[in-house]
């Protein structure tokens, strides 16, 4: 039997903005990556986030972003390996605070946004990464892009790790997620979106928008709650997932 893990990229409202479905989507997933204050969230929003996740039994992650606010942490920054160690360790201590008065243990850390691709790709910057989440905990996952150079960075120091795929992304021969600016780049079609992820899984490999066909290593699927179908799509890729024989649960 297939096994897969479901994670879902929750926390994201920031004071009196709510941006996503956590409550309606963390049913469906087993693994939750908590924005920690950079990219969204906020104190309030962690605290409610992390209850809701021990409520589900829902593996609770750090999802540390770049210092950027007004662009959600999409916007590339140009960060020294320190910094990204730095702001790294700040986003975990501050989501571990919450998990530790609510006597939840810290599952995993997935940076967010232009800090996760850039360090897919940018050795030194994966490697702070991969440093500041050792300095945490060796027992800490690091979930980064499959076959990236942050999930290297993070098998060097001797950290566990998981290759994560994305339901709603298209891929560049190269493995990386093809950028947010070119058309194309999210796929919306639901149905699409699960065929590719269940070819991920069962075969390990995935088609690239340049229309080659590359191996992948899926051991957790990223799908997103805040697009206007967040709820049926989280609902179908569960159920499809299940009737290929594909068994759901935290790595």
């Amino acid at each position: 039997m297939v096994t897969i893990d479901l994670n879902c990229d929750l926390g994201e409202s920031f004071g009196a903005y709510t941006i996503g479905n956590d409550e309606a989507i963390l049913p469906y997933v087993t693994s939750a990556n908590i924005a920690c204050g950079f990219h969204a969230g906020d104190p309030s929003v962690m605290q409610r986030t992390v209850e809701l996740a021990l409520r589900e039994n829902v593996a609770i992650g750090a999802h540390p972003g770049l210092p950027d606010l007004s662009g959600f942490g999409r916007r590339n920054m140009a960060i020294s390996a320190r910094e990204a160690f730095d702001i790294t360790l700040y986003q975990i201590g501050a989501l571990s605070a919450f998990c530790q008065a609510l006597g939840a243990p810290l599952h995993h850390v997935k940076p967010h946004g232009a800090l996760y691709n850039m360090a897919a790709v940018n050795t030194k910057l994966a490697e702070g990464i991969a440093e500041a989440i050792y300095t945490i905990g060796k027992e800490v996952i690091l979930y980064g892009l499959a076959g990236s150079a942050l999930v290297a960075a993070g098998k060097r120091l001797g950290l566990s790790t998981a290759n994560e795929v994305f339901a709603d992304r298209t891929y560049e021969k190269d493995g990386t997620l093809t950028p947010r600016t070119i058309k194309g780049s999210v796929i919306h079609d639901t149905q699409q979106a699960i065929n590719q992820v269940i070819t991920m899984i069962k075969e390990g490999k995935v088609h690239t928008r340049q229309g080659e066909q590359i191996k992948i290593e899926a051991d957790t699927v990223c799908i997103h709650g805040d697009g206007p179908n967040a709820i049926v799509f989280a609902k179908s890729i569960h159920h499809q997932l299940k009737e290929k024989r594909i068994i759901i649960q935290t790595r």
